[in-house]
């Protein structure tokens, strides 16, 4: 196999301490560790995350043009979520300690935290892992070109997204004051009435689960809508 590293070079690097590499830190539970080939220059077709999150972070909307990835849960427990272009479907796969998710090249997805202390390792085909992330594609398209592309009112575009901040990587924010949904409110009722029904659904909470609900046309689904570098 060719390669045009040079191994003889005393700069050739053969080790490297990911924790020594944050990409992104939200808080001490919450961060992003990356080794890829500038953090390790002898790395070619293979480059990683290493994933921190606390129950119910969530790893943005993104996808990497560059790179497939393989998500592999080390501890806790996480769902990684998927969108088929090919079919229109969101696909949830929730994964376990030992369990892997696959990310075709180029695919939508996020991934969401449903235990505190969840550990994920995200591989990559790629010496660096390229990424087009949702919060970047949302600040940074012109609010006239969304508002005149989906027949918006431009005013209450730009109002809905103030408070959206560039690389976002872990959601959501801490002052995060988000006024819950209908369905939102009946499942916090639900569960006041009965304090063992969240522990009825642990690894699929329903929230993040079902791609569709209230909706029933997938192309009228807000979640399906691609919003989108490390570097």
């Amino acid at each position: 196999m060719s390669s045009n590293i040079d191994y003889t070079s005393p700069s050739t690097q053969f080790t490297s301490d990911v924790n020594d590499n944050t990409l992104f830190k939200k808080d001490d539970r919450n961060f992003i560790n990356i080794l890829g080939a500038e953090q390790l220059n002898t790395l070619e077709n293979i480059s990683l995350l290493d994933i921190f999150l606390s129950k119910n972070k969530v790893i943005e909307p993104h996808y990497h043009q560059n790179a497939a990835e393989l998500v592999y849960c080390i501890s806790g427990v996480a769902i990684v979520s998927i969108f088929n272009p090919f079919t229109k479907e969101i696909k949830n796969y929730p994964i376990e300690p030992g369990q892997v998710a696959y990310v075709p090249r180029g695919w939508w997805h996020y991934e969401i935290a449903t235990e505190n202390d969840t550990h994920l390792l995200a591989i990559f085909d790629a010496p660096t892992p390229d990424v087009i992330l949702g919060s970047d594609i949302l600040k940074f398209t012109p609010s006239n070109v969304m508002a005149h592309t989906y027949c918006l009112d431009e005013d209450q575009w730009k109002k809905t997204i103030a408070p959206i901040v560039p690389s976002t990587y872990i959601g959501p924010p801490k002052d995060c004051n988000r006024v819950k949904s209908t369905s939102e409110n009946q499942k916090d009722q639900k569960e006041k009435k009965d304090p063992h029904h969240k522990h009825k659904n642990k690894y699929r909470p329903s929230q993040f689960m079902n791609p569709y609900p209230p909706y029933h046309n997938p192309y009228m689904n807000p979640y399906m809508n691609p919003y989108g570098s490390y570097y």
